[in-house]
């Protein structure tokens, strides 16, 4: 090969390095921002103080928020209010009764109960949730949720939903119960659906039950339509959390809460759907309004003798039917409706958006907080003062439920 030849093939060389590194710092001063991770925008998720627990009076406090059907802010409008108040009543009406709620009752946890969002109604699922849960993480609440019929609707499926929603801050919330054996790190239990979890509450800080579980929440997700033999329905819940659930009872027996193994702490539960033997309340005396047919599966589940067997379970806290805010007593176990809370969803003229609280209140020993004594509940509405109604008490440890 000649000299020339050489010198040729070496200036080709030459020009191609420059023109590959002049494309490399192209791309590295033009779109280096979409390429490199800006370490000053990351930040950790921000969490609750932990674990949940009673304050220093001996009470506990949650608010439950049934059927947002947030959408997307203040484009959203809202459905079922009077001819004046439509032109300005959009999905910031929800933001602003959440804020009122949280200024008026300080509640220790937020339960949000399902159709968070109506996914029909929004383009973006994640932003949606973010507006919508947004007081609750403006005021740096624990809170916990799952998900109704409604929520998948838009662009994410319920497994991404659970996932979105835990990680939010203050989020208590978790996508399944984790496997008992540890055996895979992160692992969750074989359980249908998401959104199947236990939180503990503590008993009051500097007592002898501080440090131990004394009050059991059991969020569960009873899905949204499925077809039975060829009839389209509503989702249920499924044998494989009624075994979970039962597990988890369990294991609560065996752990030592300083109290009768055999007596344990009551517990409540959360899920969006009713279960059809709610319907039976009507020929009942219950507490509230019973205003429109109970929307349930064709499926007889078996959670209402599951809550019987435990025995622990003494109410369960539902949404899903936005003018039934009535509370009844099946065979020992009240079903309370939240009540439509959300601006957007379906409601009635002239009938206030409306939002559920729970309290649970310790007994008082000697010289310190004992046991869960009592649980009541309460309804506020959405009129110029939080009007307070129906309040009563759902269980006591002397088994006397009364009206006040």
């Amino acid at each position: 090969m000649s000299s020339a030849t050489v010198t040729a093939n070496w200036k080709h060389t030459v020009l191609y390095l420059t023109l590959i590194i002049s494309l490399l710092y192209s791309i590295e001063t033009l779109i280096s921002h979409k390429l490199h991770i800006n370490h000053n925008q990351i930040r950790l998720k921000r969490s609750p103080n932990l674990p949940l627990r009673f304050r220093d009076d001996g009470t506990f406090k949650i608010l439950q928020v049934a059927d947002m059907h947030f959408g997307m802010g203040s484009i959203t409008r809202c459905r079922d209010v009077t001819d004046a108040e439509y032109g300005y009543c959009s999905d910031l009406n929800t933001t602003r009764f959440l804020q009122r709620m949280i200024e008026a009752e300080k509640p220790d946890l937020i339960a949000f109960t399902g159709d968070n969002i109506f996914g029909s109604s929004t383009t973006d699922a994640a932003e949606s949730l973010l507006q919508a849960i947004g007081p609750a993480i403006e005021y740096g609440i624990p809170w916990a949720a799952i998900l109704g019929n409604h929520d998948q609707e838009s662009t994410m499926n319920r497994a991404e939903l659970m996932t979105f929603l835990s990680l939010m801050d203050f989020s208590v919330s978790q996508i399944n119960p984790p496997l008992e054996d540890d055996s895979e790190r992160g692992a969750f239990r074989s359980i249908d659906g998401f959104g199947n979890y236990r939180l503990r509450v503590h008993g009051a800080p500097g007592s002898v039950l501080s440090n131990s579980t004394v009050f059991d929440l059991f969020f569960l997700d009873s899905g949204d339509r499925e077809t039975v033999q060829g009839r389209r329905t509503y989702g249920w819940i499924k044998d494989s959390q009624l075994s979970w659930l039962q597990d988890t009872c369990k294991q609560g027996l065996n752990q030592n809460m300083g109290n009768v193994p055999s007596n344990p702490g009551p517990a409540l539960a959360f899920f969006h759907i009713p279960i059809p033997e709610v319907r039976d309340l009507w020929y009942t005396p219950f507490i509230g309004q019973f205003q429109e047919g109970v929307a349930c599966s064709i499926v007889q589940s078996g959670v209402l003798n599951t809550f019987l067997s435990l025995g622990n379970v003494k109410a369960a806290f539902i949404g899903h039917d936005h003018v039934n805010d009535f509370c009844g007593n099946l065979k020992g176990v009240w079903f309370c409706y939240g009540g439509g809370f959300g601006y957007h969803a379906y409601g009635r003229r002239n009938w206030h958006r409306r939002a559920r609280l729970i309290e649970a209140k310790l007994g008082k020993g000697r010289d310190t907080w004992t046991g869960v004594q009592r649980i009541k509940t309460w309804k506020r509405l959405d009129d110029g003062d939080l009007s307070k109604i129906d309040e009563q008490v759902l269980w006591e440890t002397s088994s006397y439920s009364l009206l006040k």
